[in-house]
């Protein structure tokens, strides 16, 4: 095609058309037929990555809840102190979404992801070392700072990859990877901690990081529509968009378009990239999605930091308790992605089915009415997986209503005011670990968090719909 002939590509329609014999059919032993996935190879590889990356930061972030019962008898560490420990994390990982998120949208998702891996790697790791109560503390929330600096570009980049039909839940199964990650500290606890001891857990889990960061460093691609929304240039876009078509001719084209997006500003100024995310209708729905993120993430926080502790204060042996900590996070991440896979075309007001469904076996729970009859246990298992599952799909819409030129800055700053309850929860939540007696007012107290998260996402559904109605428009034809 001559140089008068080219034209601007729409990307939004081009990253949507995409031929129907090159997505990837499933075909499983129970299935008569193969189950089309409606994804081509490059985003089952993509989100494979992307969710590996949110494993190990699972499980770097995890593994101090399964040592933490040795870490306590070892360093004879008081409530008070247990809960420093615990927050420390939660701190850094405050912290560091501001900034990753930041970084994420002036230098591109990729850079920030691979730096952040290699950075929890190297101080998870060092973890291993610390001889006292301070240095653990100093030390979780550095390694914090680069667990917490990597989520939201790796939700930006799922999000700018994926079909509309896709958004939500592909953040949900990405996050899937951290509720696994997460769960797999336990098996590690249970079989490193009786030969290395406790330090031996975050050696383990930092040196299987550092192996995948090296991997990311030859596979993690950029986000095209992120390169599109920055104006980079065509050399940079065009390496981009052949990932998702091998057959697409750069040189039929001179310039790239998002009619699907509006203008943000060109500014790096943090204060212009705060603003843009309180413009027209986001000026309700980004301050209700921080709070259905904030009481998701108190009740996860809770149960992450001292699930194992309140089910051993109600009677069960430490091991099973991990065990069923581990379970309830891998079924709470499936739970998610089901829910999302269930609803992401309804709107995101059927999330609150999860909290909502959450409450009578959690109530039940504090209320003392199951424990040592047979439903215990299942109800503990259930409570913990809905809250979960939850969690998973509050935080699929955090990044999903913004422009892609500040997406990471909206998922970086939901982050952020969420960990205000991470934070406080380890600190907060010490007060229930005096006994069993302490162990049941958690539960009552996590029942709480699921009320307010139920009208949040109920509130928010309504407010949103304008901004979703505009995401799932039809993409314009591309100017000639």
């Amino acid at each position: 095609m001559t140089r008068q002939a080219a034209r601007t590509l729409d990307v939004t329609q081009f990253l949507q058309e995409v031929e129907p014999q090159r997505f990837v059919t499933l075909r499983l032993p129970f299935l008569r037929k193969g189950f089309n996935t409606g994804l081509t190879a490059y985003h089952l590889q993509l989100l494979l990555l992307c969710s590996l990356v949110t494993f190990f930061d699972g499980q770097d972030f995890s593994a101090l809840a399964y040592a933490l019962p040795y870490i306590r008898d070892d360093m004879a560490l008081t409530n008070e102190m247990t809960g420093y420990v615990s927050a420390a994390a939660f701190l850094g990982q405050m912290i560091g979404s501001l900034f990753g998120s930041y970084l994420g949208d002036i230098f591109g998702r990729r850079p920030v992801i691979i730096a952040c891996t290699i950075g929890s790697a190297v101080f998870t790791t060092i973890v291993g070392f610390a001889g006292s109560a301070e240095q653990l503390i100093a030390l979780r929330f550095i390694s914090g700072l680069a667990i917490g600096g990597l989520l939201a570009p790796v939700w930006a980049l799922s999000i700018e990859s994926m079909p509309k039909s896709m958004r939500a839940t592909s953040v949900t199964v990405i996050m899937m990877g951290f509720s696994f990650g997460g769960a797999s500290a336990a098996p590690i606890a249970n079989w490193v901690a009786p030969v290395l001891g406790w330090q031996g857990i975050f050696w383990v889990c930092g040196a299987m990081t550092g192996v995948f960061a090296l991997i990311l460093l030859f596979t993690l691609p950029e986000s095209a529509r992120w390169m599109v929304a920055k104006n980079l240039p065509k050399e940079r876009i065009a390496p981009a968009l052949t990932r998702f078509n091998p057959a697409f001719r750069a040189e039929d084209y001179d310039a790239f378009t998002l009619p699907d997006e509006r203008k943000t500003t060109d500014s790096a100024n943090p204060l212009l990239k705060f603003r843009e995310l309180f413009i027209g209708a986001l000026l309700i729905v980004t301050p209700l999605i921080w709070a259905a993120y904030f009481f998701s993430s108190f009740a996860i926080y809770l149960k992450s930091s001292y699930g194992v502790i309140f089910m051993e204060n109600l009677g069960m042996a430490r091991t099973d308790a991990a065990w069923l900590g581990s379970a309830s996070g891998i079924m709470g991440a499936i739970g998610g992605v089901i829910l999302l896979m269930m609803t992401e075309k309804r709107g995101p007001g059927w999330i609150a089915l999860a909290p909502l469904i959450a409450l009578p076996f959690t109530l039940l729970i504090g209320l003392d009415m199951v424990e040592g009859g047979p439903w215990f246990v299942p109800f503990l298992l259930i409570s913990a997986t809905l809250v979960g599952a939850g969690h998973a799909a509050v935080i699929s819409i955090t990044s999903i209503y913004y422009p892609s030129a500040v997406r990471a800055t909206g998922g970086g700053w939901a982050s952020f005011m969420a960990k205000f309850a991470a934070v406080a929860a380890p600190i907060f939540g010490a007060q229930f670990l005096a006994g069993r007696q302490g162990a049941l007012d958690g539960y009552i107290f996590t029942v709480g968090c699921l009320l307010g998260i139920a009208v949040c996402v109920l509130a928010l559904s309504w407010f949103a719909r304008g901004l979703r109605e505009r995401a799932n428009a039809p993409a314009h034809q591309p100017a000639e």
